[in-house]
Parts: structure tokens; sequence; C-alpha cells
């Protein structure tokens, strides 16, 4: 079955060529196109779709109406996904955005819209209850943590930033090791080195674990 998705954003020319991005692929439906945020939220409530790709600023304020429908959606609509979509990587959104969590929440960057195989992985993922923010953000929230000279991260091996980056864009224990050719065994090793040199706290779940990592880089606390 697609994936049904309301799709808001106020510049036509993208918002039209995403929907025919989208629309070229037999796993999604785009059910809506919106240009504001009243439109968006009245096609969300009409429609309950499965994930809702979303500029972070729109009409009528320009400022945070990404956010506004990521709070409305968890409050009214608890399994429909939110993916923001940004020109730039803004910290203070990444922390807003998973700050009640990060099941079915993600954080791309416009510039990498045209990939269409990019953008599905994204939105199956987030469709599932999953976590996808752009690995152009995780690498910047952590390069401004180490610039930051935060003596945590200094504690980390390059290996164990290279696991940190990966689990803070949403992947599995299963999907780090394929990455860095680990066995499961020594990304957990690694893991548990990683909240301890950073003095955090989590379970071993995928989702308390990925909020735990990107509010830590997205705002230093644990």
């Amino acid at each position: 079955m697609a994936i049904r998705i309301v799709l808001a954003e106020d510049n036509f020319l993208l918002r039209e060529g995403v929907r025919r991005v989208l629309e070229s692929s037999d796993q999604v439906e785009v059910v809506a196109t919106c240009g504001d945020l009243g439109e968006a939220l009245g096609a969300i409530d009409d429609h309950g779709p499965d994930v809702v790709l979303t500029d972070i600023r729109m009409p009528p304020n320009r400022k945070d109406e990404g956010i506004q429908i990521a709070r409305h959606c968890r409050a009214a609509h608890s399994t429909t996904g939110v993916v923001l979509l940004s020109q730039y990587v803004e910290p203070t959104y990444v922390r807003v955005l998973l700050d009640q969590g990060t099941e079915g929440r993600g954080y791309l960057l416009k510039e990498h819209l045209a990939d269409l195989d990019d953008l599905l992985v994204a939105i199956t993922s987030v469709a599932r209850g999953g976590s996808a923010i752009d690995p152009k953000v995780v690498q910047s929230l952590v390069q401004a943590r180490t610039m930051d000279d935060d003596a945590r991260m200094r504690r980390l091996s390059p290996r164990e930033r290279q696991v940190l980056e990966l689990i803070a864009e949403g992947r599995t224990n299963a999907a780090v090791a394929q990455q860095l050719v680990l066995s499961q065994h020594a990304v957990e090793k690694h893991i548990n080195s990683i909240f301890s040199k950073l003095n955090l706290t989590g379970d071993q779940e995928l989702h308390p674990r990925v909020r735990a990592t990107l509010m830590y880089l997205a705002e230093g606390r644990s």
C-alpha cells in the first residue's frame, strides 16, 4: 500500500517539483498539496496522512509553521509522521522537533529533495515510526559541538564519532555494523562507550537512543 503524503510548501515551483518527483514512484501517494499553515492543518485533519512533508517556514508568519504542524500531529494524529524541510541546519528546530520524541520525525535539507531514493528512504522510515535526520545536519551538529571545545566530545575516538553520527541519523545497530564493516557486538561496545563518555542516559532501543544523541548534539544536554 502506498504511503499517503500531505505536502506543504509555499514556493509553488518547489512544491510542484517535489510533487512530481514523489508521484513518479508507486511507493507514495500525494493526497494534498498546501501553501500555508491553515491549508496544511486542514488537509491533515481531512486526510489523516501517513506522513506530512513540510517546510519549516510558511505563511502566515514564516517562522515555525512546520514545528506547529509537527505539534498538531503529535497531539491529534499520533500515527502521522512529519518530515521538516529546511534550507539550513538549525539546531533550535532540531531540538524542538524532537523534544517529544524521535518517533515518526525527520529533518531534511532541501538540497536533497531531487534525490528520489534518499527522499523515499526518509519518508518510509518516518512512516514506520522511525526517524530520518539528514547526514549533513548530523555532521554540522557534531562539528559545532567539537568547535565549542566540548570536553566530552574530545574523549570520543574517531571510530566512536563515526558510530555517533550514524546513531543520530537513526540507523539501527545492524545498519551501523554494515556501514562500518563491524560486527554488531563491536557496535554495541562502541555505543556503550559513547554513552558513558558523553554521560548520556537511554536504553538500547532505537528511538530513545537517537533522541538522546541528537538532543545532546543540538543543545549539549544529556
